[in-house]
């Protein structure tokens, strides 16, 4: 049974997150496999066809070849997919630091190092027997470098011709900066304020007001745009504005 999880940030703002379940990470632990031994297979051929390796040397090179390429597959493609492997992102899946915090590249490499001994004896014994009695299903990988395993649903692209009003957007003016607030904002901070905008005429007007206020302070503690960028605008306007950056093709 899949729980949850609620984080509060230092600005006050609140959200769930649900927690992965040991049987769907299993599942995507199962892709990635596959993935990693087609991969492997591929680098086997390539060797013997030219001549590197011979036909006595295949299957030790194997073996080894398996473990050091699934530490590196993992390492590279939770860091570089900000905590997704190709597992993870067909089953909606995302690594992320216990507190809600970015991950670091440190974190990565440690859960991806144990993994080795989560998986003993064999099928993840080990770290699914963690993963059942720990509260967030962390398995020994992500207690040793704070970690846990979330479901992280697509959001549907909104209509943000529709959402946003055709508004003048000022921190466009600054494209760098706009490029930094993508790179740096969590899926989850974004699907937030996305769903705040969505929900606005449901609160209350002073609700609304400091709803927004706390947004617009959280996105600026990500990013700090300029003061002429932001001093003319209400806290609500910056975060339709970075709403519009988070989910917007820069090339639109």
């Amino acid at each position: 049974m899949t729980g949850s999880l609620v984080i509060e940030t230092p600005e006050g703002i609140s959200f769930t997150l649900l927690v992965a379940s040991p049987i769907t990470r299993f599942l995507a632990w199962v892709i990635d496999f596959l993935a990693i031994l087609a991969l492997n297979s591929l680098i086997q051929k390539a060797l013997q066809i030219t001549g590197v390796l011979g036909a006595d040397f295949a299957q030790a090179a194997g073996v080894l070849g398996y473990f050091v390429l699934s530490t590196g597959y993992g390492i590279a493609l939770e860091w570089r997919l900000r905590g997704q492997t190709l597992g993870k992102r067909v089953l909606g899946l995302r690594v992320m630091d216990a507190q809600g915090l970015r991950l670091d590249f440190s974190q990565v490499a440690i859960r991806n190092l144990l993994r080795a001994v989560d998986l003993l004896p064999a099928f993840y014994l080990v770290g699914g027997t963690v993963a059942v009695f720990t509260r967030n299903s962390q398995r020994l990988g992500d207690l040793a470098a704070n970690t846990m395993v979330i479901r992280s649903p697509r959001i549907d692209q909104p209509d943000l011709d529709r959402l946003l009003g055709g508004k003048f957007n000022s921190l466009l003016e600054y494209q760098h900066l706009a490029a930094r607030l993508r790179q740096r904002a969590t899926p989850e901070l974004a699907g937030i304020a996305l769903s705040a905008l969505l929900r606005r005429e449901e609160f209350d007007p002073r609700a609304r007001v400091e709803l927004f206020d706390e947004l617009a302070h959280h996105l600026q503690s990500v990013v700090e745009f300029p003061p002429e960028a932001v001093e003319a605008i209400t806290s609500e306007q910056y975060v339709r504005n970075a709403v519009e950056i988070l989910y917007r093709s820069p090339r639109s």
